[in-house]
């Protein structure tokens, strides 16, 4: 069986849907729920929620690693036809996951 969820994004960060996928998967019974990104510069992790620091230095972590392209350590990027932002996404994603494959027991 192959369904869609559809998360909003409104631009750069981590987005919790964790919920979201619960509800999913309810009844689904014992299975395989297959988490994919349709866009080349977004991507997936799994990662703790109880501490907000842990996204906060998540993302502090991935700004110092990839700036902004319109950082000067940044001035050898040559694609920026859609923003400062989007070749740095593209970077994060490639160094991250576009898909992520997740266990569901009694959905």
């Amino acid at each position: 069986m192959q369904t869609q969820l559809t998360i909003q994004s409104r631009g750069s960060g981590l987005y919790e849907f964790t919920r979201d996928a619960a509800e999913f998967v309810a009844g689904a019974g014992d299975g395989l729920l297959t988490l994919f990104c349709q866009h080349t510069s977004c991507s997936l992790v799994i990662q703790e929620n109880a501490d907000p620091d842990v996204q906060r230095d998540l993302q502090a972590f991935f700004r110092r690693l990839v700036p902004h392209a319109s950082d000067p350590s940044m001035s050898y990027l040559v694609h920026r036809t859609e923003g400062p932002d989007d070749m740095p996404a593209h970077i994060k994603a490639a160094l991250t996951q576009t898909s992520l494959s997740i266990p569901v027991t009694g959905g």
